[in-house]
């Protein structure tokens, strides 16, 4: 009988002493193989159309394409392919989207190497990987009658708030309608119990619903009319 063969394995991270690391650890196992290692979201589009791997494990934050556009544009190529994001982000917010884009794993870089050979296994065989922490965000996502929970299009939507983009610009992206947006947002306040754009983003960073980075436009955070109702 033949050996079974190893799962190939694409890492794509920005930094090469994670990158490093991470294939130093694969090494250990026989069944695991890395093909190949990717330094930026546009450069893992093309290393997964090109090699084929059966697990790609792919960083949030990448130059060129961040991590969920990344996957967003594997899945196109091949919607059977399989990537787990391994990251130090475990907002809300950077979950949803990762989920969205069609990630079949969520693990964050602290997760025990065993826990990462599992999930590498897993996911080769169309399971999903989710830390236990992230796991349990997600179900809670789930529970509509849960108190200040908000839903993955809501935190979408205070997201790209946070991002400073104006409701206009905010439905281009999501491809809804200008009241769309605002409707959620009117139920982002009543969740969080606030009354404005600035304050919202304020509390869900607080919770850890969404992450800050880049700049915010203060301006665009107050242009919504419904922003005091």
């Amino acid at each position: 009988m033949s050996a079974r063969a190893a799962i190939r394995v694409l890492i794509a991270d920005d930094h090469p002493v994670v990158r490093d690391g991470i294939r130093a650890m694969l090494g250990t196992q026989d069944d695991l193989e890395v093909v190949g290692e990717a330094v930026s979201g546009a450069d893992a589009v093309r290393l997964a159309r090109d090699l084929r791997p059966d697990v790609t494990l792919m960083d949030l934050q990448m130059p060129e394409l961040d991590g969920a556009t990344a996957i967003s544009g594997i899945r196109a190529d091949d919607p059977g392919a399989r990537v787990i994001v391994l990251t130090t982000y475990d907002t809300d917010s950077d979950i949803s989207r990762a989920i969205d884009a069609g990630a079949i794993g969520y693990l964050l870089k602290d997760t025990p190497r065993e826990q990462l050979f599992d999930a590498i296994r897993a996911a080769a065989q169309g399971e999903s990987a989710l830390s236990p922490s992230i796991a349990t965000r997600v179900l809670s996502w789930a529970r509509t009658d849960a108190p200040g929970t908000l839903s993955g299009r809501e935190i979408e939507v205070l997201g790209a708030v946070a991002q400073g983009m104006s409701n206009k610009a905010i439905a281009a992206h999501l491809c809804i309608s200008e009241a769309t947006v605002k409707t959620h947002l009117l139920h982002v306040f009543a969740k969080l119990g606030v009354d404005d754009r600035t304050a919202a983003v304020t509390v869900a960073a607080t919770r850890g619903i969404i992450r800050l980075g880049g700049w915010t436009d203060a301006a665009a955070l107050s242009d919504d009319v419904y922003s005091r109702r």
